[in-house]
Formats: C-alpha cells, structure tokens, sequence
C-alpha cells in the first residue's frame, strides 16, 4: 500500500483475478490496494450498515487482506489504509456518519492524504453536497456538487452497466483499465469542473462526461487504446426452487412447469445444477450479472429462508459480476405476529450478497394503488421504502406480461400497438396484460403502465418477461421490449424467449433495451455465453468480451 496517496472512483473495476469491488450506486474510490494481494497487510473497514459490504470484504479477503471493523471514531484515526463502501442513499450514509460521529475522523484522515478506498458514496460524499434525498451536505473536500443525471430520450437513468474510462491525467492505479469497460450502476454524479481538475483522474461519457475517477498522489502513465462506450449486458438467470428433499437446484420449465414429466403426479423437480456451481461457471464464461429467482415455497417467509440466504452468501466469494436475487422482496408478519418492513427484508438479502433486489407481484400492486389515487405516492410500498434507503439502482422491478389482442383499441382503455403478429382471429392490436403470482393471475394494468409507475416510485431498472414468448427459444418479444423501453427513461432488461446468438442482437438492435436475459439456454449449454458475445461483437453492438 502506498502512502499519501487517495485515489477514488465511480465505477468498481472487474478484473481477470477475482477482484471484485462494489459496485452498487456506481461509484469507486481506491488506493492500491486493488493492486496488491497476498501481503497479509490489514485494512480498516468502515461499514455503515448499507447494501452488498459482503462482496468488498470478499474481495480484499482474496486479495491476501486481513479486515478490522470500525466501531469508533479512533478505529478511523488509527487506521493505516481505510476503506469506506458506501452503499446507498446520500442522506442515509451522511445521517449514519453524523450520529456516530465519523465525519470529523473522516474528513482528517482523507484531507491528511492518508491511503483510502472509497466506494459508492465513498467518492460522492467527497464533494460539497447531493442533490439526491432533496439536497444533503457533503463532506466538501472536493468542490463541486453531486447531482442526477438529466433525462434523455434513449439515455435511461440509472446509468446501469459496463462503460469505458477517459483518463485525463496518468496514473498507474488504471493500469490495464483506461479505455476499457468497467462496471457502473448509479443515478447520481459529480461533473468536471475548473474547481476540481486537480483531483480529477478519468471521465465517463453518459449524455455528457461525469467524474468516474479522482485522485490526490503520484502518478505514473499508462497506455492506452480499445473502443469506448456503454455495452449491452448479457445476464444469466437461475430460477432456484427446493426439490422434494428441500435442496435448493437450478430449474427450468414451461411457466413454472419445473417438475419432469413422469408417473401420477409428475416427477421430481427438475434439476439442472446447482445454484452456487452454475454461477460461478457464468461468471467463468463473461456473464455482466447473474440474477437468481428464488421461486421456492419459502419466498413467503423471507427472512428464515436460509438456504437461499447462504446461496448469495457463497456465490458472492467466487462470483465477482452483480448479483441481483428476487422472490419475497415484501413486508411481511412471521407465525409470531411480528412485523418486518421490505426494508428489513432487502437488507438481508444485500448483507448476504445480493447487490440488488427483484421485485414482482408486489409491484403490480404497488402500481394499482399509485394510478388509484392519481398517481400519489405513499412512501410505504417495497420500491419506494427500498430505493429511499439503498437508491434506485438497488431496485429491480420484474413485469410478468402477456398478450391480449383487440380488434380495434377502443374496444379497451388500456394503450394498444398494432402488432406484425396478428391474434388468432387475424387482430391487428394488441396490449401486455400484468400478472401476479407466476402468470397464474391477470391484472388490469398495461405492461407499459407499471413501468412509468415502477420508475416514478423509485424502481431503477425494469426486468420484463414475456409469458407467451417463455420456454419457447423464438426470440425476444422485440414489440413489446420496444414499447417498454420508450415509455421509460430507466434501463430495461429483455427476458423471454431466447435461443440463438442472432436473438440477442435482434432485441439490441431493434430496441432500447440496455441488456437480455436468459436461462435455459445457457443451462443446457446449447448457447455459451461468450458465442452470444463474440456475435454482438461482431454485429457492431457494444458489448464487454472476456
């Protein structure tokens, strides 16, 4: 660890060797100890009590670290290298440091120019203030402001995945990494400015440069070269149920139809692998992400489901790509009669690994209530709570949708297209319907309608299924990906359908989508995840190759 040097970033580098850093609000800030493994040198950990610490520690654990918690505000004075992922809302992270009386300990120890690791917040807290939770004082070490990125047609917001770093000045800490896509989720960033080119080391370009990397310390020059900007994400998902014995596998079905087809009854639950094996193999293989579906009987009691709980928590050691977990992300009463919020609920699931979570029928829910008092907001469903605490890029709602054709669209109040793919009586119009509980129940609610509701609650990404394309390898519903895509201004991820490379490009090419889901196809190893890449590639869509 070299001394007297701060470096500090808005992207969390994925690497060939395992590092993985934080990544969850899109910001990171480090000294060299990305750099280092195997010294056995310690570092202070400053944990607040926010998001998905568990991949930091993680990652500096294999790195050859050994970690001391921060209980007081001496633990920050005496620290030797300091490393403070702040996960989160700016409000939350700046009220936490404030009541244990962190911030003057802080502000010294960064201003001396001590070795310091800052991630997520750990950079924006830096600056003068956020705009983000109505305005909050910063630590002002850096001038200038943290404020949202501005709204453009086909720009969603949070800026979600893999984009490229623009260094402005040399450094050997973005040895190998100028130029090349490293990994960003957030809504909120600083700007470069005349009052703050001496701390800036790298930009971003996200409908304009923002700040991605800053530094106070020696610096070395670096190379350059490769292609820039944000690349489309290939995501692995795992929908993870308990068998007959209560062990958790991977499966796979014909909307939700997991078990093999055998004697009175059915048979077993189909398996095609195990949770924490197949996600470490996507890892292995290039996937952006791994997103895992918990559609086991224990979603309705969240927090005693342990066995999903340890999958996170032992994928998120070998697994350095974000891992987003869905499935009874709810308030919910145990057997006791106790109350837990959905915070509550979130919270374990990102103390266990998870760096976001998916949100379904709750959602549909939540959107009913916001269009029934004129588009209210309450403060009191799972998006809002969850997002207010953890930020939006946390927040991860999942449409289950499905066709429903008219002849004409006044025979519906709901807004229709006119479709390629008529109805079986030769309909030209047609709406996505929402449904609840794995597509077993319809709402009155458009596909398009719970995305603007979804987004206008806090929601920062939306994951949309189609259940008349699931299972069926034909592609994509491109009409429908299309529609969500510009009814929104937050990423949409395309799921459903797919079954050849060609899939993949054709939904890149003829949406908005900012990233495509797939599940069967991958576990059966009929398509690998890096020919899907190597084709995109090579159909001029952006993409990270490993």
């Amino acid at each position: 660890m070299q001394t007297r040097q701060s470096f500090l970033a808005n992207f969390a580098p994925r690497q060939s060797s395992g590092s993985r850093a934080c990544h969850v609000a899109g910001r990171l800030a480090t000294a060299p100890i990305y750099c280092l493994s195997g010294t056995g040198l310690e570092v202070t950990l400053l944990d607040y009590g926010a998001g998905n610490v568990r991949s930091v520690r993680n990652a500096l654990k294999r790195l050859g670290y050994s970690i001391k918690e921060v209980t007081s505000p001496q633990d920050i004075t005496r620290a030797q290298r300091l490393v403070f992922p702040g996960v989160g809302a700016f409000e939350q992270c700046m009220g936490t440091l404030r009541r244990y009386d962190y911030v003057d300990p802080l502000r010294d120890y960064i201003q001396a120019g001590r070795p310091f690791l800052g991630i997520c917040l750990g950079l924006h807290m830096l600056f003068e203030g956020s705009d983000e939770n109505g305005g909050v004082e910063g630590l002002g070490i850096i001038p200038g402001r943290v404020t949202r990125f501005e709204d453009y047609p086909g720009l969603p917001v949070p800026h979600i995945g893999w984009n490229t770093l623009e260094q402005r000045r040399p450094s050997s800490l973005l040895a190998d990494l100028d130029h090349r896509r490293v990994y960003f989720v957030h809504s909120y960033r600083a700007t470069p400015s005349p009052g703050n080119e001496d701390w800036v080391l790298s930009t971003t370009e996200y409908g304009g440069p923002f700040v991605s990397a800053v530094q106070r310390g020696q610096a070395q020059p670096l190379d350059d070269g490769h292609s820039t900007g944000l690349a489309r994400r290939v995501i692995a998902c795992l929908d993870v149920r308990a068998n007959d014995r209560g062990d958790l596998v991977v499966t796979k079905g014909d909307q939700y139809d997991v078990r093999d087809k055998g004697a009175e009854g059915g048979g077993d639950v189909r398996n095609l692998g195990l949770p924490v094996e197949l996600a470490g193999r996507y890892f292995s293989e290039g996937a952006d992400e791994v997103s895992f579906l918990n559609i086991t009987g224990f979603r309705d009691f969240p927090l005693g489901d342990m066995p999903m709980l340890q999958v996170l928590r032992q994928a998120s050691e070998g697994v350095f790509v974000p891992l987003t977990v869905g499935g009874g992300i709810r308030e919910f009463t145990d057997a006791q009669g106790k109350f837990y919020s959905a915070v509550e609920v979130a919270a374990e699931y990102f103390r266990s690994g998870a760096d976001k979570v998916s949100i379904g029928s709750d959602a549909v829910d939540a959107a009913l209530q916001y269009f029934g008092s004129g588009k209210q907001k309450s403060g009191n469903t799972s998006i809002e709570q969850i997002s207010w605490a953890y930020g939006a890029q946390a927040v991860v709602v999942s449409i289950d949708p499905r066709r429903v054709y008219v002849a004409d669209p006044s025979a519906t109040e709901r807004p229709c297209v006119r479709t390629k793919l008529p109805g079986r009586n030769g309909e030209e119009y047609c709406w996505w319907q929402c449904t609840v509980k794995g597509g077993r129940e319809g709402r009155d609610l458009d596909a398009t309608e719970l995305a603007r509701a979804a987004a206008d609650l806090g929601a920062g990404e939306l994951l949309l299924n189609c259940i008349d394309r699931d299972g069926q390898g034909n592609g994509f519903d491109t009409e429908l990906v299309a529609a969500v895509s510009a009814a929104v201004t937050i990423p949409v991820i395309a799921s459903s359908g797919a079954g050849t490379p060609q899939h993949f490009s054709e939904v890149f090419h003829g949406t908005g989508a900012a990233a495509a889901l797939a599940a069967g196809i991958f576990h059966r190893k009929e398509v690998a995840i890096s020919a899907v890449k190597q084709h995109m590639h090579e159909e001029g869509i952006p993409t990270r190759l490993c």
